[in-house]
């Protein structure tokens, strides 16, 4: 897709209307979200899209983002699951779209979850064949009063085979409102996430949360052996710096349940 696709998909699609209680399978807050973004080769990608969906790049860059944030506050078909409302999360996830009748449907497919709750990866792999896995996680976030404090640093921590990994990156200001054509808004404004089924086909679900303020991240690190967690595939894509880094304030989420789109 060219520069002018990427623009029109753009400003065709728009947000979705608010999950009603009885189409919500997953309610939660997303929080202090840390978004390292990479320009990455389509081609190490495609063999990953959802049928019925098509990779989608902002003025010809395909990006691959990951993203760490909290998960907070969490409840499945309105019910609070004791010692699992809230836990970090650090996602590789890339971006698709597709057609529908009401235009663009912009979303979000991922290529490895981590959690450090059992439960939640099974569910997660259960209900919508998500790449999710378990391991131990820790987190440090500078907060007052909510929000980070500019200057401090953001940092989402895993351990695989025996070693701790890491992204970080530090916050550089207040988050502030931001454009839908820029490249901060294709990052961010997604509320559709698309997965492969176990026979083949493809699952469509609906996120809908209000839009994220957003600032930049300074000093983005990702620490640890990429291969061995992600494949050799995208070895490439993520050694050096990212193209970009952000933080989004996040905000209360709801999450729909999937539906068979092919």
């Amino acid at each position: 897709m060219d520069s002018r696709g990427a623009a029109s998909a753009s400003r065709e699609s728009s947000r979705p209307a608010e999950l009603s209680p009885e189409r919500t399978f997953l309610t939660a807050e997303w929080r202090h979200l840390l978004m390292l973004n990479y320009a990455a080769d389509p081609h190490i990608l495609h063999p990953h899209v959802p049928r019925g969906t098509e990779l989608d790049d902002w003025h010809g860059t395909t990006y691959l983002s990951v993203v760490g944030f909290m998960f907070l506050k969490t409840r499945v078909l309105g019910v609070a699951v004791p010692w699992h409302r809230s836990f970090t999360e650090v996602n590789l996830r890339f971006y698709v779209r597709r057609r529908a009748p009401e235009g663009w449907r912009r979303g979000v497919v991922f290529l490895k979850e981590i959690v450090p709750r059992r439960a939640v990866a099974a569910i997660a792999r259960l209900c919508y064949n998500e790449p999710y896995v378990s391991l131990p996680m820790s987190h440090h976030a500078e907060v007052h009063e909510g929000t980070l404090v500019p200057g401090s640093v953001l940092k989402y921590s895993w351990r695989h085979e025996r070693r701790w990994c890491s992204v970080a990156g530090r916050v550089t200001g207040t988050p502030k409102e931001l454009s839908a054509e820029s490249e901060a808004g294709f990052i961010t404004e997604h509320y559709w996430g698309y997965s492969t089924r176990r026979d083949g086909g493809a699952t469509e679900y609906q996120v809908t949360h209000a839009p994220w303020r957003v600032t930049d991240a300074i000093e983005p690190q990702l620490v640890g052996d990429v291969v061995s967690l992600y494949g050799v595939e995208y070895a490439d894509a993520l050694a050096g710096p990212p193209r970009s880094a952000f933080v989004a304030s996040g905000s209360p989420v709801r999450v729909g349940a999937g539906a068979r789109i092919a």
